[in-house]
């Protein structure tokens, strides 16, 4: 789908064209034209190309999906790969938009296989930019790139609660009876790691359009890029932040499993002291039964009077004997 959005220079709203005379628009040379085109065919794509002239080397990138964040410095043109974000709440992870962005004199070229909200919402704000800064093609850049970064914090936000809950998750469980706490764990801190490698490298593209060395970008408008970097410099600060934090916890469910591990063993050791103490006083009193019950004629307990008593008590005082050394030993 093509959407073809015109700014004349009379009136600074964005106002959808029919892609048609798109080109025509750009010779005339008085307006800013944004053309945003998802999920587009190899033929749209191949059209587009002809029409505005893009690079070869930009053309293999936008047909190549999760290509590195980057500004590429052609001729007449400029070609950027950015990132939109965001948090999905039935999987609790981050879904990730890649955008590829074609900058001429007064064009702008939007590209993204997957539908991006913020798109609608950069005609707002480049109304309410253009009355502030400048009207120029790096003005509606700003407003878009600015768009996409201010929607990273409600992310970072809900990872941060997230984190939050995983947290309290392990101080009450204590480390035990919760068997997807870790799994947990590693899918978020993997979540982060990915989108780390797709923000961080932005910081070096809006550095680039910060610098103000570029025809597009103007003394006023620099400014504001300037700005932009700052938040894109915030946002990846924010993600070792979590990544810190995370660790932490993940550190907390290994101890608490830990304790509960030792715990468990300390009474296992208990359990097995204990039953290794009745078994010797057991196996003693069953030793001296044995020995007056094998019955030989020339043992002369057996023909005593007391003999039977005797070796009841004899029983009696083994088995106290050895309780009160197992007790002593604090083995029951």
């Amino acid at each position: 789908m093509i959407r073809t959005m015109i700014c004349n220079s009379g009136h600074p709203l964005l106002c959808e064209h029919p892609h048609e005379g798109a080109k025509a628009t750009i010779v005339e040379g008085d307006e800013i034209i944004w053309i945003d085109v998802e999920a587009p065919s190899v033929e749209e794509i191949c059209r587009l190309a002809e029409e505005f002239a893009i690079h070869p080397l930009a053309v293999e990138d936008i047909t190549t999906a999760h290509q590195r964040p980057k500004i590429d410095i052609y001729d007449d043109s400029y070609f950027l790969v950015f990132y939109d974000v965001d948090y999905v709440e039935e999987s609790n992870l981050v879904d990730e938009h890649e955008l590829a962005i074609v900058v001429g004199k007064n064009y702008l070229l939007t590209i993204h296989h997957e539908p991006i909200e913020e798109i609608t919402e950069v005609a707002a704000r480049f109304r309410r930019n253009a009355k502030e800064i400048e009207r120029g093609i790096g003005v509606l850049l700003y407003s878009l790139l600015d768009t996409i970064v201010d929607h990273y914090f409600p992310v970072l936000d809900r990872i941060g609660e997230r984190i939050e809950e995983l947290e309290e998750r392990v101080i009450e469980q204590g480390g035990t009876g919760d068997t997807g706490g870790m799994g947990d764990i590693f899918s978020l801190k993997r979540e982060l790691i990915h989108l780390r490698r797709q923000i961080a490298p932005q910081r070096d593209a809006v550095a680039v359009l910060a610098r103000r060395e570029l025809p597009i970008v103007g003394e006023a408008t620099g400014i504001y890029f300037q700005d932009l970097y700052e938040h894109v410099l915030r946002v990846t600060d924010a993600i070792d932040v979590y990544r810190d934090l995370l660790s932490g916890v993940f550190d907390a469910y290994l101890s608490m499993n830990s304790n509960s591990l030792a715990t468990a063993a300390n009474n296992l050791n208990g359990v097995m002291k204990r039953l290794t103490s009745y078994s010797i006083i057991l196996m003693s009193v069953t030793l001296v039964a044995g020995i007056y019950g094998m019955n030989f004629e020339n043992m002369p307990e057996l023909g005593w009077r007391f003999g039977y008593p005797f070796s009841l008590g004899l029983m009696i005082v083994v088995a106290a004997s050895l309780a009160l050394i197992f007790k002593r030993q604090k083995w029951f």
